[in-house]
């Protein structure tokens, strides 16, 4: 992959939360808001059993639903599952580097990544 430098691209987060990025010390540097529209891998599940009383599935994941289509200048922030789905997509991103509060949730990211 090359190295990406530019400051003129735009992040669609096709996630359902907000995104925040902060910097080495924890400064908020940008929050990219839900765009509304979700993508995700389809996935069917089929029962395979239960552990004390909890059924047990095995799932499979399908078809992406929900990426638009490459679009000049753009980068669309997924999940990890759907980034993996479509490796052959150069515009589909992760958030990388979790920053985590006190009680070890994710509050922030200090990067993007390509799968």
């Amino acid at each position: 992959m090359k190295n990406i430098n530019t400051t003129n691209t735009t992040l669609v987060n096709l996630t359902p939360h907000s995104i925040t990025f902060v910097d080495d010390v924890g400064n908020t540097v940008l929050t990219v808001e839900p765009s509304g529209q979700i993508a995700r891998c389809s996935v069917t599940r089929e029962k395979t059993g239960d552990i004390n009383g909890i059924p047990v599935n095995k799932s499979r994941f399908g078809k992406v639903e929900n990426l638009p289509e490459p679009q000049e200048g753009t980068i669309f922030i997924v999940s990890a599952l759907t980034a993996q789905a479509v490796p052959e997509r150069q515009d589909v991103y992760i958030t990388d580097d979790a920053v985590r509060d006190d009680q070890g949730r994710i509050i922030g990211a200090r990067a993007l990544a390509h799968v």
